[in-house]
């Protein structure tokens, strides 16, 4: 099995606040890889790191053997490290198939971005129906929709997933997670942060728990999910 991404003692905060404290981790290609951790473990601060929103105070990161630490986001963007952001931060006037259009904005993108747009369209038929519609005016499932489709416009070999289920409903919830499962079958590799914790165990092949900067547990996604601690600490069971 091979790295995709490859994380060694990364450290990172805000100001003089230190948030990440020697994170180390790896992404094995063509896994879902799961990150879970509590409110305020540093979390979304990874995900901010790795697409380089953040800067990080000591460590490495290299994505496909490649030394991505100093580089800027639209770097690793064009080496194939893409982020759904918290929240999707989409621009809420812009139609579906502009958002989409942004997406394959990276050069390696461009080739071939009529054929992606094809498949995302069946992957998401919501999206293809309300093509014309603004982002603003999408249900929350749809703009999550539109928010991965314009991740995986990008081409990416890594995308990264930050809260994708915020404010779901259960079954917008569920289908998300379908939509994961589908978008691994097509060779991407995923690696995940998200807060149902059971949902997010269930598909992940391997996961790591982040606890106050500090990975403290790591395992495959089904060992962590019949896990004494984990299921009293995260699942409440």
């Amino acid at each position: 099995m091979t790295a995709l991404l490859e994380v060694d003692g990364l450290s990172a905060g805000y100001g003089e606040i230190p948030v990440l404290k020697g994170v180390s981790a790896n992404v094995i290609e063509g896994s879902i890889t799961a990150l879970i951790g509590s409110n305020g473990a540093g979390k979304t601060t990874i995900m901010r790191s790795l697409a380089g929103l953040l800067r990080a105070n000591a460590g490495r990161c290299s994505l496909g053997g490649v030394d991505i630490t100093g580089l800027r986001p639209d770097a690793r963007v064009d080496l194939g490290l893409v982020l759904v952001p918290e929240g999707r931060l989409l621009f809420p006037e812009f139609t579906v198939a502009e958002t989409l259009h942004i997406g394959a904005y990276p050069r390696h993108a461009r080739a071939g971005a009529a054929e992606r747009m094809e498949a995302l369209y069946e992957l998401f038929p919501r999206l293809r129906e309300r093509r014309h519609a603004r982002a603003g005016s999408l249900s929350g499932g749809e703009q999550q929709m539109l928010a991965l489709a314009r991740g995986l416009m990008s081409a990416p070999r890594l995308l990264m997933l930050d809260e994708p289920s915020l404010g779901l409903s259960p079954a917008a919830t569920a289908a998300l997670f379908d939509s994961i499962l589908e978008i691994r079958r097509r060779g991407i590799t995923v690696f995940l942060v998200e807060q149902d914790v059971h949902s997010t165990l269930e598909i992940a092949d391997y996961a790591y728990v982040l606890e106050d900067g500090l990975i403290v547990a790591q395992g495959r996604g089904g060992d962590l999910l019949g896990s004494p601690t984990v299921r009293t600490s995260y699942l409440g069971l």
